[in-house]
């Protein structure tokens, strides 16, 4: 493996498209407190414990879904489907909450978070702590329900792209495009030809 210089300047450009080659899956994060649903896309997400599971979701300070989350006390977390990069570009689009909702497919789970139709699964959790982190929030969340959905590809991000399916259990990356930047967006998440939430 060659390798290439180390850079310790912090140069952001650089680490967003060094994290870009890190392929992940995609996931909506919603909430909802009183009659107010918010959710955004988000790849920055992981478990962190199973005695009990836990999750750890990523935050930029200043998204919409934040105070929402906040206030309900509680959040979910719905994993797309390799067919659902719709509902990845539509979380991810700077429209009023009301907006990414309208006409979707949804039901909601114990918390009363809304949670997406058709997708791999999904988790509720209650919040444990909201951490501060640089230009983030890192939400730490104690799963109360899971969820399990259909049995079928992820959708996965890529230097900036999503993979497609190719077949039933294969799929496609997309190829690296000069100059495309690093997936982690204000939400965790960035797509190409799509403004992150805000």
């Amino acid at each position: 493996m060659t390798a290439s210089a180390p850079d310790a300047s912090g140069d952001s450009l650089r680490f967003r498209r060094l994290m870009g080659r890190w392929a992940t899956g995609v996931s909506v994060v919603t909430a909802r407190d009183g009659p107010t649903d918010a959710g955004l896309t988000v790849n920055a997400l992981l478990s962190v414990s199973t005695h009990p599971p836990a999750l750890l979701v990523s935050l930029m300070h200043d998204v919409d879904t934040l105070p929402v989350l906040r206030r309900a006390g509680a959040f979910a977390a719905s994993f797309l489907a390799h067919d659902q990069r719709a509902l990845s570009e539509r979380f991810a689009a700077t429209v009023p909450p009301a907006e990414k909702f309208r006409g979707l497919a949804l039901h909601r789970g114990a918390t009363g978070a809304p949670l997406l139709d058709g997708t791999l699964g999904a988790l509720e959790c209650r919040v444990r702590s909201v951490s501060p982190a640089f230009d983030h929030d890192l939400v730490l969340g104690e799963v109360v329900r899971q969820e399990v959905g259909r049995d079928v590809l992820p959708l996965l991000f890529y230097r900036s792209g999503y993979a497609e399916a190719d077949g039933p259990d294969r799929l496609r990356l997309p190829r690296a495009a000069p100059g495309r930047k690093g997936n982690l967006g204000r939400g965790g998440f960035k797509p190409p030809r799509t403004r992150s939430s805000r």
